[in-house]
């Protein structure tokens, strides 16, 4: 990781003495990002304010029907795929316009959001004059506005002609559909088809960009103990008790698994007790039990980031070793599920890192760096990686993503349209 900074900043470094002039045309782009701006915060409120919770699938597609009008008016031929209804997610916009000029780009967001028809935090509202607290219009709604306007600045100049552009807008990356092989087939055929992936999820800062993020598994734990009278615990006939053997499988995680660089690993909900009961698709449960009985059942389901594939197994077999280390009168099973694959600092990552630098420079927006992957979450652009160079953090600014203190920074939205259309500019005349 230290000789990957140590690179960046030999980048950045060396891109300074190179600095352009923004061209005729280009300058063109700008002026229709500004005659624009108004326009797209406007446009902004109004997806934030259609409830489109992961869950909620009619809000998630009436989300995505908003967008699919606005790629309309801007000629890209737009298309809904709807998911099977045992998966339980809405589905995927796609808007696309075909060419072999330049290169052949993936731009990727996505519709939903974490907060569902029943969170409390629904509507967009003014702070100040450039702060809003936004449901989604940070991660990402605000990205999915970019990429629309950035588009539309250069198709009304005319500049998309004979270019390969595809918009993927899925709508479950908050909680993806399963099985994978389904809910991003879509997307895997189209980076296939493409040389480049831009991905706006949330920024995390101005002048950072995303190189490399780490991937996400799932993991359950379930222990089994022997229901008995409490008086009896710790006894040679009764055991230790479901929820004990749970509170030493997790310390033991705790204790001997963390630490390593870019690995961590979240136990999301836990029940335990005489009856439990978890409904996966809701994620919400009940757990019935007696302080005077010996719980008999415990569960706790969780996620696991990493780096690399390396990484994520030597973590998986660390786990399933604590796990088989039972407490007296207990049985523990531990099971993983692939989520996202790890997106690596591959050079054509970085090379692309290099072009966007150089638009910002150019715009006078200052340097772009390398993000650290550590504090970063996985993407849906992290399953398109092995396939494209990639790039991504591209979105809007702001602040308390996935709670309700969520904010959008809208003074930065004309700015990040700006440097987001200049490059989608310069890539398609490569």
């Amino acid at each position: 990781m230290k000789k990957f900074v140590f690179i960046c900043f030999l980048m950045f470094f060396s891109s300074n003495a190179f600095s352009q002039k923004l061209g005729k045309v280009e300058k063109k782009i700008i002026a229709s990002v500004e005659k624009n701006n108004a326009e797209a915060k406007q446009f902004l409120e109004e997806v934030v304010n259609i409830n489109s919770g992961t869950l909620n699938l009619e809000g998630v597609k009436k989300v995505g029907l908003v967008f699919k009008d606005a790629f309309d008016e801007i000629n890209f031929k737009t298309s809904w795929i709807d998911m099977p209804m045992e998966m339980n997610r809405a589905g995927h916009l796609f808007a696309e316009t075909n060419g072999n000029k330049g290169k052949k780009l993936l731009l990727i967001g996505h519709l939903d959001t974490v907060f569902e028809e029943d969170s409390p935090f629904q509507n967009f509202v003014m702070i100040n004059d450039s702060i809003a607290h936004a449901p989604g219009g940070n991660d990402m709604k605000g990205g999915n506005v970019i990429i629309l306007y950035a588009l539309k600045a250069l198709q009304e100049n005319g500049l998309l002609n004979n270019a390969q552009i595809i918009v993927a807008f899925t709508g479950d990356e908050e909680s993806t559909g399963d099985p994978l092989e389904i809910s991003r087939k879509d997307l895997i055929d189209a980076a296939k088809r493409s040389d480049i992936a831009l991905g706006f999820e949330t920024s995390t800062g101005f002048n950072y960009a995303t190189v490399a993020r780490r991937g996400s598994s799932g993991w359950e734990v379930e222990v089994k103990g022997k229901r008995a009278h409490s008086s009896g615990i710790f006894s040679e006939n009764v055991g230790a008790g479901a929820i004990f053997e749970m509170s030493r499988i997790l310390n033991s995680f705790y204790e001997e698994v963390k630490g390593e660089e870019n690995l961590t690993f979240n136990p999301g909900i836990l029940l335990g007790g005489t009856f439990i009961d978890y409904d996966v698709k809701s994620g919400k449960g009940n757990a019935f039990g007696k302080t005077n009985v010996v719980a008999q059942s415990a569960i706790v389901k969780g996620g696991l980031r990493f780096i690399s594939e390396e990484q994520k197994e030597n973590a998986r077999d660390k786990m399933r070793e604590i796990v088989a280390n039972n407490l007296p009168h207990t049985t523990a099973t531990i099971k993983f599920d692939d989520s996202y694959p790890a997106m690596e600092a591959s050079e054509g990552n970085l090379a692309l890192l290099k072009q966007l630098n150089q638009v910002s420079l150019d715009l006078k927006q200052g340097n772009v760096m390398a993000y650290d992957p550590g504090k970063r979450g996985a993407a849906d652009t992290s399953f398109v990686a092995a396939y494209v160079d990639a790039l991504d953090g591209l979105g809007t600014m702001g602040t308390g993503a996935h709670t309700p203190e969520e904010t959008v920074n809208l003074n930065t939205i004309e700015a990040l349209t700006k440097r987001t259309a200049i490059l989608i500019y310069r890539l398609i005349n490569q």
